[in-house]
């Protein structure tokens, strides 16, 4: 064979495999402070800029813009200090992030289900969620915040650590939830202490919803090929002693207006 002719398919074998390698290497990460990053996704999840954008795994989302999920959909973010937030099936969330001079305005929850992974191993890790009737501020641990209705009824459940919760509308007490304990707030009626319920029944109900999301991901059923059940090995923070006890689950939406449907996954950003 010519040496020209042995010089070029060389050459060219060289630039495949260049292409190759290339294609090969993660795409670079979009999270920087102010932004979250999507580490999983399942069915219909978008954030509204104007219209609806459909998100998808390595997407980023910026403060103050409102994250949609569709039924029997689900996605997991992770925010520049290692944090996760868990978002279920006919949520609406706005994604906060903003910094003040004791905590972090993480996220406020308009309607459905999230749970939240607040990450603290370098101390203490001052972060606050709100709905429309409640305020919960956290230093470090994992917990469940459902939205019931277009009336903002809250129910918070704590899996590990501390955290407080305040009725925005109605004022009383701030009872101090620890792990396994809940507490239901209601538009009209003041927060008291004897109000918590220690029984562990709205993280049980919560729980048997997540265990049967796991069943019909794990038998491909709205589910994405490979990525196993949300909350489990996807990367991002992990609560308390750096454990992830919530996988995923139906989330919630009792009640209420159903929130707006962003666009199916195929033609995002």
């Amino acid at each position: 064979m010519p040496t020209r002719t042995i010089r070029t398919l060389l050459a060219a074998a060289t630039a495949v495999v260049c292409v190759e390698a290339q294609a090969q290497l993660p795409s670079p990460s979009c999270l920087k402070p102010g932004t979250a990053e999507v580490l999983l996704q399942v069915g219909q999840v978008s954030v509204v800029r104007g219209n609806a954008v459909a998100l998808f795994v390595g997407n980023c989302v910026n403060r103050q813009e409102h994250i949609v999920t569709g039924h029997d959909s689900y996605a997991k973010f992770k925010v520049s200090d290692g944090s996760t937030f868990e978002v279920f099936p006919d949520s609406q969330v706005i994604f906060h992030d903003n910094a003040t001079v004791s905590y972090k305005d993480l996220l406020n929850v308009v309607i459905g289900r999230i749970k939240v992974f607040i990450q603290h191993l370098n101390g203490p890790n001052y972060n606050s969620v709100t709905t429309p009737t409640a305020v919960i501020s956290v230093r470090g641990t994992i917990f469940d915040v459902v939205v019931e209705d277009d009336d903002g009824t809250t129910t918070v459940s704590v899996d590990e650590g501390q955290v407080a919760v305040r009725n925005l509308a109605a004022g009383g007490g701030q009872p101090v939830l620890n792990p396994g304990d809940s507490i239901r707030v209601y538009r009209t009626q003041p927060l008291r202490g004897q109000v918590i319920d220690h029984s562990g029944a709205a993280r049980a109900a919560a729980q048997e919803l997540e265990d049967t999301m796991r069943i019909l991901l794990g038998r491909g059923s709205g589910g994405v090929p490979g990525i196993g059940v949300p909350g489990g090995a996807g990367g991002g923070a992990q609560g308390d002693k750096g454990k992830n006890t919530g996988g995923s689950g139906t989330g919630s939406s009792t009640g209420g207006s159903a929130p707006p449907s962003g666009p199916k996954p195929g033609g995002g950003s």
